[in-house]
């Protein structure tokens, strides 16, 4: 008896080994599958349904035309030229040499012993010289006087060190209709106002 006891104890823990590996299986096969991870693609941000517009790229500016001092810095570099030169006992630059073409105006042109002259006005400092062909200024120099105009040549530099020459003209300038009018002298046969005679007494 105690035989057949162990035998079916040993079947019905078989059976219950069985039953659970089967739940086990069971249980395996029911759960779902790991998620597989989604890489999202790469957008470039731009509206799909847009026109596409090619992106420009901006390149370096080019070189551009260098801008001249102001005239005070042009004066103080003129003034301490000046007395460089006079430590070293030589002859001085001109103060033509501070102002650029277009701060002047022609108001005269004659002819002296060494040739043609002319009269400028500096117009920042409102200062007037006469000068010669040959006449050097900050960005330019005159080359020739003609009748009723100065013909220049104008250095332009550029900021990548280039340097390129171009030719200006200066026309005499016109005097104002109010100038004309105030500085125009009395007709010559307008005959002088006489002066008063003193009374004389009558004789009585």
């Amino acid at each position: 008896m105690n035989h057949k006891n162990a035998i079916r104890n040993l079947a019905g823990v078989a059976v219950i080994l069985c039953a659970t590996g089967l739940t086990a299986l069971t249980t395996m096969a029911q759960e779902p599958a790991p998620a597989k991870k989604v890489v999202a693609e790469k957008t470039t941000g731009r509206d799909p349904f847009k026109k596409y517009v090619p992106v420009v790229k901006l390149g370096k500016p080019g070189p551009q035309k260098l801008e001249p001092p102001s005239i005070q810095v042009r004066i103080d570099r003129y003034r301490a030229q000046k007395m460089a030169a006079a430590s070293a006992h030589v002859a001085p630059p001109k103060p033509t040499s501070v102002l650029l073409l277009n701060e002047m105006q022609v108001i005269g042109i004659f002819r002296t012993p060494r040739g043609f002259a002319a009269m400028v006005e500096a117009t920042p400092i409102k200062l007037s010289y006469v000068i010669y062909p040959g006449e050097s200024f900050f960005d330019g120099q005159l080359v020739a006087i003609e009748e009723g105009r100065l013909v220049f040549r104008r250095d332009i530099v550029w900021t990548d060190g280039r340097r390129e020459k171009a030719v200006e003209t200066k026309l005499l300038r016109q005097p104002n209709p109010t100038d004309v009018l105030t500085s125009k002298a009395a007709p010559a046969n307008t005959p002088a106002p006489e002066p008063e005679k003193p009374a004389v007494p009558e004789k009585q």
